[in-house]
């Protein structure tokens, strides 16, 4: 059964044509819209393209040099930003440090969530008038309210003071915008979710793998509700997903057996998976449109790289071959000494250290590169696209929004860390990788998820929502009441009612 995934073929339809490019700001939306609606959404095909326009900014996860995964792993303490030097990919080394201010904050991160919500805002405001079934014309406005929800919380966990903005804008109304309370972000992310519930399918047709269902949607609910510090409501929206712990929930999800499987490029779409962003090299991406919205590949894989790597003796146990990367995202010492005698070390790090110590191996090391690379999303020889394009954009691997694991470990948070099913959901993480039983405790999922979720982006959200990342981050030079959320960059403000965040 393959649920919640959105099949890759599908996202090249009507992206640029019709649609802003990934560099446009919220303000700039509307009148590049007009042409949407005035002349656009006459049948169900029409409307089918613009949602699948809708899901197009899942792709900022993994997608484009500026991607949430990347960008969110250096400003954790496993990771550092990377790179050929200090000055590679700036944007990401100011967060690494917490130099990062209104001006050189990358804008992609504002603005490719606004992207996504005010294409999902015009859809929404055009369903009703188009000619197509009811309901499926119902399923894809529940779809749109889901990737509202999710662009909205991605913005304000990452900014928290933004607009809230639910119908399109007209021109007079672009340049009054205001700042909204966060909670009435986080109220209409719920009522999107909610709405979304009766609506979505319980399971999705493997031909339409990719696309949302009500497990997704509930998934998403209850990590809203963690976030919220609504426990209680988190937990019983976890319990649906997740079902028994290591056996298979009600929509169809269950832990994979090894825990390497989640790794592999083919996997896609796996019974572990919720919400998965998807790449693809149907696009056959190339530096000239890179980042343009309408290229498909995975960018964080050729990111991950090593830089010219080649192995210099034949009876080494290195990898034989690996395709030059940019060494963005390697692991810290700290996080090396806590998962080296873990059972997911080997698909979580590659320890190029050891072989380069012991001559067996070259490469070019990156900035502050200690020779623990991200092996979960280190591109392959097999995936290497010579079908047109730039083979270095044009990787393949999909990546995990929300996975199960993800969402055992947050309800047994959700349940106060404490009870039988607290236990079992840890219990069943840690089994999966041949691990005993811990008695569960808050210190006990912390420790876990750092493991299980090394990499994936998750880790600096985790700090801030637990009070921790001044702790564990001020020798990076994190400080407290000012880097748990990012500045709004300089030009969003430009003509506006937007007021920077506080101390920026």
């Amino acid at each position: 059964m393959k649920l919640n995934k959105l099949k890759p073929h599908i996202a090249s339809v009507l992206l640029i044509a019709i649609f802003v490019s990934c560099n446009d700001s919220f303000l700039d939306v509307q009148p590049k819209g007009a042409f949407l609606s005035g002349n656009y959404y006459a049948n169900r095909d029409q409307a089918f393209s613009a949602l699948v326009a809708v899901y197009d900014g899942l792709r900022k996860n993994t997608g484009g040099f500026e991607n949430i995964v990347t960008m969110m792993n250096a400003g954790s303490d496993d990771n550092v930003a990377g790179g050929a030097s200090s000055t590679d990919g700036l944007q990401i080394h100011v967060f690494d440090k917490f130099t990062v201010t209104p001006d050189n904050m990358a804008r992609s991160f504002w603005s490719d969530h606004y992207q996504g919500i005010f294409r999902a805002n015009i859809l929404l405001s055009k369903l009703d008038g188009v000619t197509m079934d009811a309901n499926e014309k119902a399923r894809f406005g529940a779809e749109a309210k889901v990737l509202r929800a999710l662009y909205y919380f991605n913005l304000v966990r990452m900014f928290k003071n933004i607009p809230l903005i639910v119908a399109p804008l007209t021109t007079s109304e672009i340049y009054s915008v205001s700042q909204a309370k966060p909670e009435d972000v986080y109220a209409q992310i719920e009522n999107d979710l909610a709405d979304a519930l009766s609506i979505l399918p319980g399971t999705i047709a493997a031909s339409e793998s990719g696309r949302l269902s009500k497990g997704a949607a509930q998934a998403l609910l209850g990590k809203v509700y963690l976030y919220e510090g609504k426990n209680s409501a988190a937990a019983a929206q976890f319990a649906d997903v997740n079902g028994t712990p290591g056996g298979v929930s009600v929509y169809g999800y269950k832990l994979l057996s090894n825990f390497n499987d989640l790794w592999v490029v083919s996997n896609k779409f796996n019974s572990e998976s919720i919400i998965e962003c998807t790449h693809s090299n149907q696009s056959k991406n190339d530096w000239g449109f890179w980042g343009s919205g309408q290229d498909m590949g995975n960018t964080l894989n050729v990111m991950a790289g090593i830089r010219n790597y080649s192995r210099l003796k034949s009876t080494s146990s290195a990898p034989p071959s690996m395709p030059s990367g940019w060494s963005f995202s390697t692991f810290t010492q700290d996080f090396y000494d806590v998962i080296k005698t873990d059972p997911r070390f080997g698909s979580t790090v590659l320890d190029l250290h050891s072989y380069e110590t012991a001559g067996e191996i070259a490469y070019v090391h990156g900035d502050e590169d200690l020779g623990y690379y991200l092996n979960k999303f280190m591109p392959r020889p097999q995936d290497v696209f010579s079908g047109g394009g730039s083979p270095d954009l044009n990787y393949q691997q999909d990546s995990f929004i929300i996975r199960l694991a993800d969402t055992y470990l947050m309800e047994a948070e959700a349940l106060g860390a404490t009870g039988a099913r607290a236990q079992a959901l840890l219990d069943a993480v840690r089994a999966r990788v041949g691990l005993p039983s811990v008695p569960v405790s808050m210190d006990a999922i912390k420790a876990e998820r750092r493991l299980e979720l090394a990499g994936e982006g998750h880790r600096f959200f985790d700090l801030v929502r637990w009070g921790d990342a001044a702790t564990k981050l001020s020798s990076r030079g994190f400080v407290a009441g000012k880097n748990e959320i990012f500045p709004i960059p300089s030009i969003e403000l430009k003509g506006t009612k937007l007021i920077q965040n506080p101390n920026y």
